[in-house]
């Protein structure tokens, strides 16, 4: 600590400096500064030196004063801090800057009138942060608002960056800056890691992490709510659970809790829950579900382990390459040999629209088949708009798995919009019925075109066909030996027909 007396000591040496100034002799020139002030902003724990350099000094004396302290007296150091000195004569060395050292800094030069020169000394103080919401570790209930604060010290004052690790904030953005962000109705979604990095330019940027958890009931996503296998296959039913604290999840059939034994048991990776089926049996088909459960609430879902065909994906081009006819291609999965093809189809109307015209023919009576598409029966006549027909497709048993059919509709209007439905059966049952296909038939101011290898390349299409107009009912069974002479008269007809127009020969 300076104590009073070396104050005074300090004082009286100025003093003396001063009275001991030489007098200016009229024929000297008067010193002065050749540095000028200046503002120096120096990084902490730094050096500096502020520059004081004269001409023209003689005997005259040069003090370094900050405040009312004075820290060096011509070649005397007063101030007793190890980090100041006097470097290359007049110069102030100031080492390890730290905070504390900011201010004013005065040269004087000691004559009857001093003549002084003023430095400013700023301190840069890299970016710290002091404080993160609750140590960075927060635990909140979903659907409630969240506030994440970031305090940070430094100078210049620094800039709060916020952002999220390996996702984007609840806003959207890849990153916001401001002291705190708020989040409301804060879901799982939004849990995770949150970053605040202070900067200011000085030095490196610092980052502090914040954990948010968000607790809440389980919550059940199945992978597949309809899973496919057959007989003696592995079967995998999934459930991905989410839940905040972690739930218990428990395997079911029907309502009959499922224990692991050496064909049937369960595994969990983080969130993905997995019920597994060695070899599975008829008797494993039906209805399970995975149950979670934690101190939150609970939660279920339902899955069905079916050997049953899948629903079939049409295969063909939505657009025609004929007038009257049409070939349709569609797949269908089957562990078991499919027994059977039900093939819907329509014609829809010009505007597209999907209100029922009246029906045309002599038959008035509607049905519905078992997955509710409307079927108009006691049909004869032509199609009507909006009228689903059916044609049961009985096909040769395949022991592979994926089978792809052909079949040709004939019968159809040129230049006309059609939607096609199927769906197949096996032992275990009808498999759901397709999505809607939309297909159209060449208009007939289009020219005449001559099918190619491709059109009839297939067992399945060489071998099957239908009429859309045929009478007695829509309900047309059809199989490979009923249709087969059909197809070939009328392929041998289409044939001659191609042929006469290409010659030139007219029948008489």
């Amino acid at each position: 600590m300076i104590s009073p007396a070396w104050i005074l000591a300090c004082q009286l040496a100025l003093t003396g400096l001063a009275m001991a100034a030489p007098q200016l002799d009229m024929g000297h020139i008067q010193p002065s500064f050749a540095t000028v002030s200046k503002k120096f902003r120096v990084v902490t724990e730094d050096t500096v030196i502020l520059p004081c350099e004269i001409n023209n000094l003689g005997e005259y004396q040069v003090v370094w004063k900050r405040g009312a302290s004075i820290l060096t007296a011509g070649s005397l150091k007063i101030y007793p801090d190890k980090r100041i000195r006097l470097v290359e004569g007049t110069n102030l060395e100031i080492r390890d800057i730290s905070t504390k050292d900011a201010g004013d800094y005065v040269c004087q030069i000691s004559l009857l009138e001093p003549i002084t020169l003023t430095h400013t000394l700023e301190i840069l103080v890299p970016p710290r942060i002091q404080k993160v919401s609750n140590n960075g570790a927060l635990d909140v209930k979903k659907f409630s608002t969240v506030t994440l604060e970031c305090k940070a010290s430094g100078n210049p004052v620094p800039t709060i960056t916020w952002s999220r690790k390996n996702n984007l904030l609840p806003s959207g953005d890849k990153s916001v800056e401001g002291f705190s962000i708020t989040i409301e109705q804060v879901t799982r979604h939004q849990a995770g890691v949150y970053q605040c990095m202070a900067s200011n330019g000085v030095g490196q940027p610092v980052l502090r992490d914040i954990a948010l958890r968000v607790q809440y009931a389980p919550e059940i996503e199945v992978e597949r709510n309809w899973v496919h296998t057959g007989e003696g296959f592995e079967a995998q039913l999934v459930c991905i659970v989410h839940a905040e604290p972690p739930a218990e999840v428990l395997w079911y059939r029907d309502t009959l809790r499922l224990d692991t034994t050496e064909r049937m048991y369960s595994e969990s990776r983080g969130s993905r829950h997995t019920l597994f089926i060695r070899k599975v049996d008829a008797s494993d088909f039906g209805n399970y579900s995975c149950a979670a459960d934690n101190a939150l609430g609970k939660s279920r879902q339902y899955l069905e382990l079916s050997g049953r065909p899948t629903q079939a994906q049409f295969l063909s081009s939505p657009r025609g390459r004929f007038r009257d006819t049409y070939n349709i291609s569609f797949s269908v999965d089957s562990y078991t040999p499919v027994e059977e093809y039900k093939l819907y189809f329509r014609k829809l109307p010009d505007n597209d629209s999907l209100i029922f015209s009246n029906h045309l023919g002599h038959g008035t009576n509607e049905r519905t088949n078992h997955h509710g598409i409307p079927i108009i029966g006691g049909y004869r006549g032509a199609m009507g708009v909006n009228e689903w027909r059916d044609v049961i497709i009985n096909v040769d048993r395949k022991e592979r798995m994926s089978q792809r059919v052909y079949y040709l509709i004939h019968g159809l209007e040129a230049g006309t919009e059609y939607e096609a439905k199927v769906q197949a059966r096996n032992r275990f049952g009808w498999g759901a019925v397709s999505r809607g296909f939309r297909f159209d038939t060449r208009g007939s101011e289009s020219s005449l075109y001559e099918p190619g290898a491709e059109e009839f390349g297939e067992p399945e299409m060489r071998d099957l066909g239908m009429t859309a107009a045929a009478g007695g009912g829509s309900s047309i069974r059809v199989s490979a030996g009923q249709s087969g002479l059909l197809l070939a008269f009328t392929l041998f007809m289409f044939l001659t027909v191609v042929g006469a127009a290409s010659c030139g020969c007219v029948a008489s």
